[in-house]
């Protein structure tokens, strides 16, 4: 009905900053909406009552059925439209058939990720028990080489 896009509605939002000026800006703005609003509601009540007394009338029945009929007559009329629908149709069923679980690679590798991970920990663990034994057994001999030659030196 109204096409009003943003260039229009700043045209009407100065026009009205002019003319009402900034302080009644905000109520005109509001009581605006709630017109808007009441609008709205009254089509949205006035479309439901419609529908409804179409309903009570069976229009309903007779458009369902309308179409159903014309539904087979366009697939008799137009072979490539019967053939395309079959073909998705048939698509559709490989596609249902086929059970590829996304998230299960995932899950797989990552399970993967994670031994790999607790090996890599392990054997980092096991290298530095190694590092720290060897490093402690350095100590060890270097003491008792100190040990052995503090005698000598008192003896000399």
């Amino acid at each position: 009905m109204f096409d009003l896009g943003l260039p229009e509605l700043l045209v009407i939002g100065v026009v009205a900053l002019i003319v009402v000026g900034p302080k009644d800006l905000p109520v005109l703005f509001r009581s605006v909406g709630r017109f808007v609003g009441k609008a709205k509601g009254m089509a949205r009540e006035f479309s439901s009552a419609m529908n409804q007394a179409a309903d009570q009338a069976g229009v309903k029945d007779v458009t369902d059925t309308i179409k159903g009929a014309t539904d087979g007559l366009n697939k008799v009329s137009n072979p490539l439209k019967a053939a395309s629908d079959a073909f998705a149709d048939s698509a559709n069923e490989v596609k249902r058939s086929m059970s590829y679980e996304p998230g299960a690679e995932t899950t797989r590798l990552s399970k993967e990720r994670a031994e790999a991970a607790e090996k890599i920990r392990k054997k980092s663990a096991e290298m530095a028990q190694a590092r720290l034994d060897k490093e402690a057994a350095e100590k060890a001999a270097a003491e008792t080489a100190e040990q052995e030659a503090a005698p000598k030196k008192d003896d000399a």
